[in-house]
């Protein structure tokens, strides 16, 4: 879907904690998939990261459609995917 930005993580990922707040203070909205609790987004991450199940995970879809997945984006590379 346009305009949306979906964070896969786990519960313990420190980087993926770091990322939320950033997201939070910037008012960005996103959904949390933790790959704990979902075999098909752990499936995704590890397709995503050469088999490993590496977070944060994030996928983006543009305002324009185009879709973007970054592992461990800084905050300023997830403003620019959702440009």
């Amino acid at each position: 879907m346009p305009g949306t930005v979906t964070m896969y993580s786990t519960t313990w990922c420190g980087y993926c904690q770091r990322l939320k707040k950033q997201m939070d203070r910037e008012g960005i909205g996103y959904t949390e998939v933790n790959i704990e609790h979902d075999p098909e987004s752990a499936a995704f991450v590890e397709k995503a990261n050469g088999g490993n199940q590496t977070v944060p995970t994030v996928r983006i879809f543009s305002s324009e459609g185009a879709e973007t997945v970054m592992t461990n984006p800084s905050l300023a590379q997830v403003k620019q995917a959702m440009a």
